[in-house]
């Protein structure tokens, strides 16, 4: 697993596919670690040349403590880029990974072909400062298999966790059972209430499509509106019976939706 030096970390990265084929860079959202976002891994190697990372305290990367910013991270995926052979690359993001490729695109944008905002945020509003500071005092307080019964009820739409429990469990029991990394987890929700690009999102010039599921209760359909209408000429798609986690509940046509995007650009 190759990994590169950055400010006061070590960020690890996988690099997956065919060299040859267009350079994909997937960003996870909170939990930070590349494979969550399984089951588009397979997919999307199979078609292009995948960059993997762990973001800065998550996966196998090193703990620091502090940089724990959406601006370090941006900063953190540029340095993975460039020592993974340089871009411009297709950055997809999901969630508070697409609140760091909003910054790629506005900070690093020679290093970016397009961007992919999945299940996203400008900046946090009322309701979801108000969401991510109970699930702030859930990682304080409560014991682990309860934060992440909580986080599960808000990051599957209320159909799929209907008809998958046995699949919500496992997800429950297996992110409970991970060693504890609270005051990490804690810094990253900070970083994700203190995100706010709003006003300089209107200034991005790279191609930009926007996949939110209807039934996203994290993240709602509303804040991604709200970046699409910030940004010109977005693409924008709504998955219909799609959760926040909609690239793993909805992952064929997510696939196709963002393949589609990508090979147009």
């Amino acid at each position: 697993m190759p990994h590169v030096e950055v400010e006061n970390a070590t960020i690890h990265y996988q690099l997956l596919g065919n060299p040859e084929k267009p350079k994909v860079m997937l960003i996870a959202g909170l939990g930070g670690v590349g494979m969550s976002w399984w089951p588009q891994v397979e997919r999307f190697a199979g078609r292009y040349h995948v960059v993997l990372p762990d973001q800065r305290g998550t996966g196998q990367s090193s703990r620091p403590a502090d940089g724990h910013t959406m601006a370090q991270n941006a900063q953190d995926m540029a340095a993975v880029l460039r020592h993974a052979g340089g871009g411009p690359a297709h950055i997809v993001g999901s969630s508070a990974g697409g609140a760091i490729a909003q910054i790629m695109a506005l900070d690093h944008s020679e290093l970016v072909r397009s961007v992919t905002l999945t299940s996203s945020f400008a900046c946090a509003d009322a309701y979801m400062r108000r969401e991510f500071s109970v699930l702030r005092y859930l990682m304080e307080h409560a014991d682990l298999p309860t934060v992440y019964a909580a986080f599960a009820m808000i990051l599957f739409a209320p159909e799929y966790a209907a008809e998958n429990p046995e699949m919500i469990q496992a997800w429950i029991d297996r992110a409970a059972q991970a060693p504890e990394e609270r005051d990490v987890a804690i810094k990253r929700i900070d970083m994700v209430i203190a995100h706010d690009e709003l006003a300089r999102l209107g200034t991005i010039r790279r191609p930009t499509c926007v996949i939110c599921g209807d039934q996203d209760v994290l993240t709602p359909l509303s804040l991604s509106k709200q970046i699409a209408d910030a940004i010109p000429g977005t693409e924008m798609h709504v998955i219909e019976a799609g959760g926040h986690q909609v690239h793993a509940e909805k992952d064929s046509r997510y696939f196709e939706l963002v393949s589609s995007f990508i090979d147009k650009h």
